[in-house]
């Protein structure tokens, strides 16, 4: 550990490896994407649960949240229900690179949300880096414009971008009162449950589709959310907000990589002036917001 400690840089290769593999994952999984994502998030809430009910500190903290953050914390889970629905299916509709950097404009929905509903400002430069990044989702969509379905796998990616959007929202008002771990805990919960009624609602069994759904569900819990997402809050200690999100853009590079590999997805030229648009505009819009 101490090496580590003295080594960060590598949480934070092994975190970028983590989310990157999350879209490959969702690929080898022959169930609905509700499925899917319900065991991602069961198995996580079944992971966290020792370490969250077993603190007593935490535990205290968790049975005394008052009701309004208890409905918020719930509320932000059920979109980010909606975002992992929204996005696995994206998946099977269009390419893992046109997927992951469309899912990566969350940043601007996120400031756009700021804007029109806690009543925040962004300056001229963040304005400019919106449109960049948008310009460049544009120019994916019209890329897969001519592909089978690759359009619609887009906008639905697109929407999942606003869906985590407004669960980033939701945090950043819950999180004002709340620890990190109770809030997450919550949301992960109320995220899970959120799930299980979809599969319900739409008569989608969580046992009827082998083992890949739990297996997929717990390699996206293990790898993409603890030592992905997690790795990354841990990495804060070590490094700048702006350095650690900034990492979190190799994802769609590194996932486009490993999908030309395994699945035989290759760009398009359109599709890499695109995706570079998007990029650049979300790192530029991160570097603005930390000035």
């Amino acid at each position: 550990m101490k090496y580590i400690e003295k080594n960060p840089i590598i949480m934070i290769i092994i975190g970028v490896i983590g989310i990157s593999l999350s879209s490959i994952f969702v690929k080898y999984s022959s169930a609905p994407s509700s499925v899917t994502a319900a065991y991602r998030l069961l198995w996580t809430v079944l992971i966290l649960s020792p370490a969250v009910w077993g603190k007593r500190g935490v535990r205290q903290e968790l049975l005394n949240v008052d009701k309004k953050t208890l409905l918020l914390s719930a509320l932000s889970g059920v979109f980010l229900a909606v975002h992992f629905v929204l996005w696995f299916e994206s998946l099977y509709h269009t390419s893992v690179a046109s997927s992951t950097t469309i899912v990566c404009t969350e940043v601007v929905w996120v400031a756009l949300g700021f804007v029109l509903f806690l009543k925040g400002r962004i300056s001229k430069k963040a304005v400019l880096a919106i449109g960049i990044t948008l310009l460049g989702s544009v120019l994916i969509a019209f890329a897969d414009a001519g592909g089978e379905n690759n359009l619609y796998g887009d906008v639905l990616a697109l929407l999942a971008a606003v869906a985590v959007a407004v669960y980033m929202l939701l945090g950043r008002v819950v999180r004002k009162n709340t620890s990190t771990t109770v809030y997450t805990y919550i949301v992960y919960v109320a995220c899970a449950i959120t799930l299980v009624i979809m599969c319900a609602f739409s008569k989608a069994s969580l046992f009827a589709y082998g083992y890949s759904a739990p297996v997929v569900g717990l390699l996206l819990a293990v790898f993409s959310t603890i030592l992905g997402h997690s790795i990354f809050s841990w990495c804060l200690k070590f490094f700048s907000p702006s350095f650690v999100s900034a990492s979190k853009l190799c994802e769609p590079v590194v996932a486009a990589i490993l999908a030309g590999i395994l699945f035989a997805e290759v760009p398009r030229m359109l599709q890499l002036i695109g995706g570079a648009l998007v990029l650049g505009g979300v790192y530029y819009y991160s570097r603005i917001e930390k000035e």
